[in-house]
């Protein structure tokens, strides 16, 4: 019997950690996968992947992150950044980026950019309804390609997901990327924004793929299968 290997979400005390954990457990099913919540430096630096949750305010998420254990959960979230699948959801897709206009947060520095606030005042939708911040609700996610990096096809975490499929949304901030090939998606909320983050072994989203059907759990299933 093959051993079974463990995908890490991480538990730092500002995560959705229920909802989170048991969509990547439902999305884990058959894929001889043992999903662990942990906080245990040990346990993420032996993990096969990494998922790393966030909601609420940047500057706490990152103070609560890097105080953890004594700093080492920040460096086994660091060393999983560097060598293995990670995925951020949320503000853990945030914390990524170097800044964030949130109270003036440095961030983890592992993707370029800044994270800044919608400035929507007087704007107005469609419908002829003002915009609201923070943004709440379902949205298309438009699917970005780029030539040079996945010969013109999208992330291979959308592997079968329908372009423009619906997400569900929450937040105030949103990624500004400083390269544009670090974008995986886009959506347009008085603006289009970046969505989705890729670099490297990392793959984040600014929607809550837990929240959002069939389509979250596709993605969850496909990180889970991404061999970087």
């Amino acid at each position: 019997m093959s051993q079974v290997s463990t995908v890490a979400v991480i538990d730092y005390g500002m995560g959705n950690l229920r909802s989170v954990s048991q969509a990547v457990e439902h999305a884990a099913q058959g894929l001889n996968l043992q999903v662990v919540v942990t906080n245990d430096p040990d346990v993420v630096h032996a993990a096969e992947r990494v998922v790393l949750p966030g909601q609420g305010a940047m500057r706490d998420c990152m103070r609560e992150l890097r105080e953890a254990h004594g700093g080492a959960l920040l460096g086994a979230v660091l060393a999983a950044a560097a060598n293995k699948p990670l995925m951020g959801v949320c503000v853990g897709m945030q914390m990524l980026l170097d800044h964030s206009e949130e109270q003036d947060t440095p961030g983890l520095g592992l993707i370029p950019g800044q994270v800044v606030r919608f400035r929507l005042e007087g704007q107005h939708q469609p419908d002829g309804s003002r915009y609201k911040v923070p943004q709440m609700g379902w949205n298309q996610v438009l699917q970005s390609r780029h030539a040079d990096l996945w010969s013109g096809q999208a992330h291979p975490v959308w592997a079968g997901i329908p372009d423009g499929s619906y997400y569900y949304f929450v937040h105030s901030y949103y990624a500004r990327v400083d390269d544009p090939r670090h974008t995986a998606g886009e959506t347009d909320y008085g603006t289009r924004f970046t969505s989705a983050v890729a670099r490297d072994n990392i793959f984040a989203t600014q929607f809550h793929p837990e929240k959002s059907a069939q389509h979250g759990l596709a993605l969850y299933r496909n990180f889970l299968r991404w061999k970087p």
